[in-house]
């Protein structure tokens, strides 16, 4: 029975601090809600019946749906009785994991967290390494009921399995090894091979093979560094953890499609097979010229992230540098700078992209410069401020009354110590340069229209909402979950650089 000595404040804590409470939490709606838009899509008004293969699927979401809500409740329970979790219920997280069957990643994010009572950053990263790379196997393999595949599908497929193999035996040897002090030599090999599968852009394989490197080198910087905290605080937000897998997800298909996707299935107009419904050939359906959505979506991101980084990079670096060197010089320097960024800041950014891809034409290198010229000031001013803060610093006094010079007190010692901010505006920023891309595209502004893009296919698609919405609702939807993804990293980043939230 329930101690009547524990205040409701104790539960709140115990609830909150429970990394495994607020992922099933979290898990259990986004599963409910894909399990409702399933069902919802597996019936076929025009045919009047359901759709076997999709009804099939959002039972056995349903199902595991379920699962995690009985998990929920079992955790909350067991930490307002006692504070822990029972050994019973971490036991179902072995039954949840066979939702990766029906790739519910939400699901098995909560299943993994579960099995494992005592977790760090390096078992947290190599779940959702492995998660990625089955979840683009998994999205890879759709490509079989389809008429014809790439020519190198097979090959593909084969490095996919081979990275997934040898991911699921770093994830086995980090929850055995993981929590020693000291590690096997032999794990540096592991670590290697780790490093080698992120050249499919799977992100996690290489963090995680760096730490494993740095803790065989007695350089463990998951622990006692700044990089350490961050990296730990990062991994224990789940739904930061959730955006980035989905963001790398993203990346890593859009590297893989080279060799599991046909590009010409997204390109060449096919008459014969104009605005069909979701089916196994075509998982989101035919656009109005024949073309796999599927495929267009998949080779749409490429170009979403391609134009959100360069576009967010540029910025960075140029602002990044005009704001240091105003904000540490000072005076007529300060001046001249600042005075000529307010120009460009008062001309809208979204206006002035308009006039630059109006003045020389549509293109994706035209595109990246116009949304990036805009975005100067603000970077210049965000780390302006942060220089003339940490200037008055002692250790930088300190710096200056040892002789050091000017461009090493600046690049080496308040440089550094003012990135963060800009980090964490960074990752904001490229959600809205990802909306910025697909809306000029939407008005015929941006990426050239034959070039799949998601605002191209969303412009296309909205012209059959009344009849195919499919259309514009899987573009749309993409755009939706990369710029939510960014939006969850950059909330993560930002309070795991926060040092007032230690």
């Amino acid at each position: 029975m329930r101690n009547s000595s524990i205040t409701k404040q104790e539960i709140r804590f115990r609830l909150k601090s429970s990394s495994e409470y607020g992922q099933a939490s979290f898990a259990g709606i986004v599963s409910l809600a894909l399990a409702i838009v399933l069902l919802l899509n597996s019936y076929s008004p025009a045919e009047g019946s359901f759709k076997s293969a999709v009804l099939a699927v959002s039972i056995v979401y349903l199902f595991f749906t379920l699962l995690q809500f009985a998990a929920w409740y079992l955790i909350r329970k067991n930490l307002m009785e006692t504070g822990e979790i029972k050994r019973s219920t971490r036991a179902l997280g072995y039954v949840l994991m066979l939702s990766l069957l029906s790739a519910n990643v939400f699901v098995a994010t909560t299943a993994f967290q579960l099995v494992k009572r005592k977790k760090n950053a390096s078992y947290t990263l190599a779940v959702y390494m492995l998660i990625t790379t089955l979840l683009v196997f998994a999205v890879s393999a759709l490509n079989v009921f389809k008429p014809y595949v790439a020519d190198n599908f097979i090959l593909g497929m084969l490095l996919l399995i081979v990275s997934a193999v040898i991911q699921l035996a770093g994830l086995l040897l980090v929850a055995k090894y993981g929590d020693r002090d000291v590690l096997p030599r032999w794990l540096g090999l592991i670590a290697l091979l780790l490093i080698l599968t992120s050249l499919s852009g799977n992100l996690f394989a290489l963090g995680l093979g760096l730490l494993l490197l740095s803790k065989l080198r007695d350089r463990d910087y998951t622990s006692g560094s700044k990089l350490g905290d961050v990296v730990e605080k990062l991994s224990r937000s789940s739904t930061s953890m959730l955006g980035l897998m989905f963001i790398l997800f993203l990346m890593t298909i859009s590297i893989t499609s080279y060799w599991t996707f046909d590009y010409s299935m997204a390109i060449n107009n096919n008459y014969s097979s104009i605005l069909q419904p979701p089916n196994l050939a075509h998982p989101l359906g035919t656009d109005n010229f024949g073309r796999d959505l599927f495929s267009r979506i998949v080779f749409g991101a490429r170009i979403s992230l391609i134009v959100g980084l360069l576009s967010t990079l540029i910025p960075v670096i140029i602002g990044g540098a005009l704001g240091a060197i105003s904000g540490y010089y000072g005076k007529q320097t300060d001046n001249i700078i600042m005075r000529a960024l307010d120009i460009l800041y008062a001309i809208p950014g979204f206006l002035l992209a308009i006039a630059i891809i109006a003045a020389f034409g549509a293109s994706t290198v035209n595109l990246i410069i116009a949304l990036s010229v805009g975005a100067i000031p603000t970077y210049a001013r965000t780390m302006r401020a942060n220089v003339m803060l940490v200037s008055t610093l002692e250790y930088v006094q300190a710096a200056r009354a040892f002789g050091s010079s000017d461009r090493i007190i600046l690049f080496k010692h308040i440089v550094p110590n003012s990135i963060a901010p800009m980090i964490v505006k960074s990752t904001l920023t490229i959600g809205t340069a990802v909306i910025s891309t697909s809306s000029l595209s939407y008005l015929g502004l941006g990426v050239e229209p034959h070039i799949p893009e998601w605002g191209n296919i969303l412009k296309l698609g909205s012209a059959y909402l009344e009849t195919h919405a499919f259309t514009a609702i899987y573009p749309g939807l993409a755009i939706i979950a990369l710029v939510l993804s960014f939006n969850f990293l950059g909330d993560g980043l930002r309070d795991a650089l926060d040092p007032k939230l230690d």
